[in-house]
């Protein structure tokens, strides 16, 4: 079941990119096919016949266009691209060492003990002013 999934998406992927691939292509087959059309109803020079255009103009700006929003896609990919590896987030461990095991024992190893109790110490630090 996975495996068709797989399958499936992936046949659907490949014919998104050679649909993409075959954009302009694609521009010149639909003028072809509806070459008639676009020259009654589309064609910028329809009402200058000595021009002899019959719709070139039209494909002319259809490619234009096509090959602009490419431009601009391609730009915006190029961004994307840029920004996601800028603000990569994700750790790249290429060296990896392991921390050594450090056992760190809580055991006191001396004691402190101060032979003048703590309020003569403060009596000494803390009385009024000496005139």
């Amino acid at each position: 079941m996975r495996s068709s999934a797989k399958q499936l998406i992936s046949l659907g992927l490949l014919g998104l990119m050679l649909l993409k691939a075959c954009v302009i292509p694609l521009l010149y087959l639909d003028f072809e096919i509806r070459r008639d059309y676009i020259v009654a109803n589309l064609c910028e020079n329809r009402n200058r016949p000595m021009l002899n255009c019959n719709g070139k103009c039209y494909l002319a700006k259809r490619i234009a266009e096509t090959k602009k929003q490419e431009e601009r896609q391609a730009e915006q990919d190029y961004m994307a691209n840029l920004i996601y590896q800028v603000m990569d987030w994700h750790q790249h461990n290429y060296f990896s060492v392991k921390a050594p095991a450090i056992n760190i024992s809580l055991q006191l190893l001396f004691d402190y003990k101060s032979r003048f109790p703590v309020s003569c110490m403060v009596d000494d630090i803390f009385h009024p002013p000496l005139a």
